[in-house]
């Protein structure tokens, strides 16, 4: 199995696990607050979806050799889109997303091997191999569905994510806080430094 097809059964379980979720999420639950400060259940599963469109639309501009914003308005559009979606109720949230997720999981499917080979923007604007589209929607709802905080933890990542994933932010811990701090947590002669900001 190549690993575009590896990364895109890996991206259907963890939608699979997600929908899973939701069965037990009402409109009260889509109120409480998720483990993201300032951020309901509803506004994580409302980025959730609006993710999942960013990913069909960047892949849909690549099949046609256009490259596309990952979402309409940048950063307010963005916000924007979550705001005014997280109000609905949770069978409005949760139809939603899974819509999403099916989009998501077609496009993969439908993308052919020339597609793969282009690129893609980014959040930040710069250009991305269309590969690595699999592999953050996948990390991104594993991560968000630990935010929802309706009972999957991190201790259910799979091992395939951590595998790939852990070494990276590992080599980045570097840029988020002071070396020596970190070294000497890492032998165990001081607590963990504090990690300035991810991304």
């Amino acid at each position: 199995m190549s690993e575009i097809d590896e990364d895109r059964a890996a991206c259907a379980q963890a939608h699979n696990r997600l929908h899973q979720t939701l069965s037990a999420v009402d409109d009260q639950t889509v109120r409480a607050p998720s483990r993201l400060p300032g951020w309901t259940v509803g506004h994580v599963l409302t980025h959730l979806a609006r993710n999942a469109d960013s990913v069909v639309r960047r892949l849909d501009g690549a099949a046609r050799g256009e490259q596309v914003d990952q979402y309409p308005g940048g950063a307010r559009g963005r916000a924007a889109e979550i705001e005014s979606g997280q109000g609905r109720s949770a069978k409005e949230i949760i139809d939603d997303l899974v819509a999403a997720d099916a989009a998501v999981d077609a496009a993969f499917a439908a993308a052919t091997p020339d597609v793969w080979q282009r690129t893609v923007r980014a959040g930040s604007g710069e250009l991305i191999p269309a590969t690595q589209l699999l592999f953050s929607r996948w990390r991104e709802v594993e991560v968000h569905h630990v935010d929802l905080g309706l009972g999957y933890g991190w201790e259910q990542w799979p091992d395939g994510l951590v595998a790939r994933w852990l070494p990276k932010l590992l080599a980045e811990l570097s840029d988020r806080a002071d070396g020596r701090a970190l070294m000497a947590w890492t032998l165990g002669r001081a607590p963990m430094p504090e990690l300035r900001p991810w991304g």
